[in-house]
């Protein structure tokens, strides 16, 4: 085992001890209805990184697609991306509920002919209005005594489509006074008339979730069924099918579920931004979706630092997001590439540099790791500089560029600013004139004389022209799941995308491919756009601020 530690991983442990299971079987068991976010990466984390701790352990991908309603293939398709992206692989142990749907159906059989199930004719609302509450007990349904054969009967006519949707249900029978709602005569399957995403139009039942889910463990003989706190009261109807049906006993354990300040993470609140057109889709950078945090720029091994970090407890747990972006940050710090950006520039011209000059100045493609090789930067006569980067009337402690001030330009020279010119109309800043002193390159400066202050800049006459998103958290509030009467714009935060579009990079990000990460000296982290992006026009996200800007 590594050293990866955690009160479940002691439990199988304790368990190959005692030499309670040959083999070790977890499974990560999504529906395939939405996309894979940030909170389905703690399970993943855990159900794949035991198959990985353990030998002879093993973790199934199985998707539990028993509501053809509201799942398909685009959905399967991201979820299977989004697991190898992290760097898991289930090898050939990719299976589906549907598989077992042959099986399932004879396991309802039997129990009818246990009567411990019947067919009910109440609507949807009488069933849930004769439920009971927690503190009173449930109502038997009028047809709870009826005969097995009836009940045989009308099931095989519910599976062949002989009535309509939400005419009848399948019941398991319990104990409608059991303190447990869960047990209360749950429902076992449902008329839905749709196509399956596998099964086509095999099937007109399906199985619900609780009854579907613990058989399908079983089947796979999975040995511990890894889920969150939430489902700790339904494990006694886990626990009753397995039992009354006499198969695997696969050992339901919970640990707690782990939220995110600042995010969204209620399927039907992140439905809900897609439907609105708050957000361009499920791939939406801003999204905490896994496909929408890999576009924009986040990585396996910084996901699955912070999953280790929040680690696996009994408890339900809010993490800070600012974890999560320092993770992000730290592991882009050593390995993203460094290169200049201009978001909102202006022009410098550099009086006594030759214009027909180009000098060609080396810069390192990172500061701290030699095997990054180094890079040419051309220095021009006019070049660009961030607009904030002067000040016509500096304020104390600005070290930047100021008029009869000096600066030091990243990897170049020492320049001053000696006038400003500005627009007759507006008054706007359009130009700075400056001289530079060819003895600094590199910025050094062999008479001694001290400058404070290092700007990065880039060639005006050759550079990259190109977009660039600066992405913010997506949620002002640090709880943001609403509720379904509350408005979206409550939690939202206004300022979530800033598109720039002709911002000026430097040169050699020309080659730069989707998906390829940099640091962008002074500003962020940033990654080429994996969707809009092309040869002709790239595009580049900002992945997260060198700092915390938050935390202020």
């Amino acid at each position: 085992m590594t050293e990866n530690n955690d009160f479940i991983r002691n439990q199988i442990s304790e368990d190959i001890e005692n030499g309670k299971f040959d083999q070790i079987i977890t499974r990560f068991p999504p529906e395939p209805n939405g996309y894979l976010h940030i909170g389905h990466a703690t399970s993943i984390c855990l159900n794949f990184g035991i198959a990985e701790d353990f030998s002879n352990a093993r973790c199934n991908l199985r998707f539990d697609d028993t509501n053809p309603t509201k799942e398909n293939l685009e959905f399967v398709n991201s979820i299977k991306q989004d697991i190898q992206w992290l760097g898991f692989d289930w090898q050939d142990n990719e299976f589906y509920a549907s598989d077992y749907f042959q099986k399932l159906f004879e396991f309802a059989l039997k129990l009818i002919k246990l009567n411990k199930a019947y067919v009910d004719d109440q609507s949807y609302e009488e069933i849930r209005n004769n439920r009971g509450t927690l503190t009173e007990p449930g109502i038997n349904s009028p047809n709870r005594s009826r005969s097995v054969e009836e009940n045989l009967s009308l099931f095989t006519e519910m599976k062949n489509g002989q009535f309509q949707a939400g005419s009848r249900v399948l019941r398991a029978k319990i104990d409608m006074s059991s303190p447990n709602i869960n047990m209360r005569d749950p429902v076992m399957y449902r008329i839905i008339d749709s196509t399956h995403h596998q099964t086509g139009d095999l099937w007109k039942i399906y199985p619900m979730y609780d009854f579907a889910h613990g058989l399908s463990d079983s089947i796979e003989k999975v040995t511990h069924s890894l889920c969150t706190l939430e489902y700790e009261a339904h494990r006694p109807l886990y626990e009753w099918f397995l039992k009354e049906l006499q198969t695997f006993p696969s050992q339901q354990i919970e640990f707690g579920k782990v939220s995110l300040s600042h995010t969204i993470l209620s399927k039907r609140n992140l439905l809900k931004l897609v439907d609105s057109k708050k957000v361009s889709g499920w791939t939406d950078p801003r999204m905490p979706t896994l496909s929408g945090m890999r576009r924009l720029g986040y990585t396996p091994e910084a996901i699955k630092d912070f999953c280790s970090r929040i680690s696996i407890t009994k408890r339900e747990n809010i993490a800070d997001i600012a974890l999560l972006e320092h993770c992000v940050r730290e592991d882009l710090n050593s390995k993203s590439q460094r290169r200049m950006a201009v978001l909102k520039p202006l022009k410098i011209t550099i009086q006594n540099f030759d214009e027909n000059n180009t000098e060609w100045l080396e810069a390192p493609n990172h500061p701290k790791d030699e095997t990054f090789g180094s890079r040419k930067i051309p220095f021009t006569k006019e070049i660009y500089i961030e607009k904030d980067d002067f000040m016509e009337d500096p304020i104390p402690k600005f070290f930047r560029l100021s008029p009869g001030k000096e600066v030091r330009l990243r990897y170049g020279y020492i320049i001053k600013c000696i006038e400003v010119k500005k627009n007759p109309d507006s008054g706007e800043i359009i130009e700075l004139l400056c001289t530079y002193d060819p003895e600094t390159r590199g910025g050094n400066t062999p008479d001694g004389r001290k400058v404070k202050g290092t700007i990065h800049w880039v060639s005006a006459s050759k550079n990259l022209n190109a977009e660039v998103r600066l992405f913010d958290r997506l949620c002002s509030e640090p709880d943001p799941d609403i509720t379904s009467e509350e408005s979206l714009d409550k939690i939202l935060n206004p300022n979530s995308l800033e598109i720039i579009i002709a911002a000026k990079l430097e040169l050699e990000l020309e080659n730069a491919e989707p998906g390829n990460l940099f640091q962008f000296e002074r500003i962020g982290f940033f990654c080429v756009d994996n969707e809009d992006s092309t040869s002709e026009n790239l595009i580049f996200n900002r992945t997260a601020t060198l700092r915390d800007n938050w935390s202020k």
